[in-house]
């Protein structure tokens, strides 16, 4: 085989051994970002559609990408913090086209994202009294109940495989529930005790420790046609772990993100609210195990209880517009770091807006950057280590802590939702029963997030005007 990297893109020709003739493929610069751009716009359905949606593109219909090559790209994204699917196109962009194609694949898979989200928390922020918005989100909170819900029952069905598993989970949602312990406490012992187990019982980890995604993405029909980048496709010189490289991608990531950091503090202070919003996110973003839900109780509890950026209902509206808008689910956050901009107004002398979209903007930056440099300085290096049970047991136990940190956010949102006025008011019956109807539309028969809180939303506005 002969394997020809060009700058412009990856030429590949190879024997076509069914055939005997020569298989040649060009996947240029070009084509990958119009591939990258269109997807930032489709990728609806949380982290699983959102991979699905690239394994059917890539390996399927476009045959960039082989199924091994794409799952050991999937298997390595797993395992980081962050959003897994953002981080597999920044994955699939880098080893066709080095570290700027990496970069504008992570990039574009956001952007409209953001933009899309922005332009939402506006309209939501000015117009949200309105009768028409306010009815909206009537039927649309209780919706969030049942994705919640369907959040813990899928992590922890794929992740609880036996007893000691349970134990962890049960473990998280009484030390956040009961004990108030803060969520990186939890994530840190559940990841030593996940270290310990994995030294002294690693079978406690023989099937609990896989990812959904990848399981069933494994289990999609295999392409048998040639792909540009094969399964025999020799590596690329800069796919090849170095430490000199390893040092320069941290070193300049470290650079990025202190650079804007000092800056802020030096500008505007250590305490206004933009220098705190970038260094809280920034820890959110090293906490993101288990997927964007399992974030949210950090986020509630730092941004809602500590800062006081925004209130609870509106945490729970920017859950919504998440659910309802492309790319990762993490861009909640976005949401999050609008609303205190748009309320705070830190900028003397701008608008609202303009609090809110420059708060959004740093916000978004400080969460993404440590996805990018995982992916552009681990790659090479992790993939070798992906099937070592000391990389993978602390994940696991991680992932097993998430799912009572998820449940214990499930139990906030519905004591918000079902009892909005408190117990003395008493439980309202119109939301419970939307969150029930939600959570069978979800749960059993395996409606997709944006049909449940469309037709929720529908439900909640006529009911809303009846009311009224």
């Amino acid at each position: 085989m002969d394997n020809t990297e060009r700058n412009t893109g990856i030429s590949l020709t190879r024997a076509d051994p069914a055939s005997g003739s020569r298989f040649a493929g060009v996947i240029s610069l070009g084509q990958a970002l119009r591939y990258w751009l269109k997807l930032g716009f489709i990728s609806f359905g949380g982290p699983a559609g959102q991979i699905a949606l690239m394994h059917r593109d890539l390996v399927d219909d476009k045959r960039w990408i082989s199924e091994k090559r794409f799952l050991h790209a999937l298997n390595y994204c797993m395992l980081l913090p962050g959003p897994e699917a953002q981080q597999l196109a920044t994955y699939m962009g880098w080893l066709m086209h080095r570290t700027w194609g990496g970069i504008l694949a992570g990039a574009l898979f956001v952007l409209p994202s953001l933009f899309i989200l922005i332009a939402l928390s506006w309209v939501y922020m000015a117009y949200g009294h309105t009768t028409l918005v306010a009815g909206l989100f009537f039927g649309i909170k209780p919706a969030v109940v049942a994705l919640v819900v369907q959040a813990v029952v899928r992590i922890g069905s794929r992740t609880l495989s036996n007893a000691w598993l349970w134990s962890i989970a049960v473990a998280s949602f009484v030390a956040m529930f009961v004990l108030h312990v803060p969520f990186p406490a939890i994530v840190a012992v559940a990841g030593a005790l996940g270290w310990l187990r994995g030294r002294l019982a690693p079978s406690a980890f023989g099937s609990g420790s896989g990812s959904g995604s990848a399981h069933q993405a494994s289990k999609a029909k295999p392409s048998h046609a040639p792909a540009l980048i094969d399964d025999d496709t020799p590596l690329a010189e800069h796919t090849r772990f170095r430490w000199t490289r390893f040092a320069w991608v941290v070193a300049t990531g470290l650079l990025l993100w202190a650079a804007p950091m000092g800056l802020l503090a030096w500008a505007l202070g250590a305490t206004h609210p933009y220098t705190l919003m970038a260094g809280f996110f920034t820890k959110a973003a090293l906490l993101t195990f288990g997927g964007a839900y399992a974030v949210l109780p950090y986020v509630y509890q730092g941004a809602v209880v500590s800062h006081g950026w925004l209130t609870p209902t509106q945490m729970m509206d920017g859950l919504a517009l998440g659910e309802t808008t492309p790319g990762p689910l993490i861009m909640v956050v976005s949401f999050v770091a609008f609303v205190g901009g748009y309320v705070l107004q830190p900028l003397e002398g701008a608008s609202a807006l303009m609090g809110g979209v420059v708060a959004a903007l740093i916000v978004t930056w400080f969460t993404f950057l440590p996805s990018f440099i995982f992916i552009l300085a681990g790659a090479p290096l992790v993939e070798s280590t992906r099937h070592d049970i000391k990389f993978t047991a602390p994940l696991a136990a991680i992932t097993a802590a998430v799912v009572g940190v998820v449940l214990n956010l499930a139990l906030f949102f519905a004591w918000h939702t079902w009892w909005p006025a408190g117990w003395e008011g008493g439980v309202a019956a119109v939301p419970v029963a939307l969150s029930v109807m939600a959570g069978l539309a979800l749960i059993r028969f395996k409606r997709s997030p944006m049909e449940v809180i469309a037709a929720c939303a529908l439900m909640g506005l006529a009911v809303h005007a009846f009311v009224a």
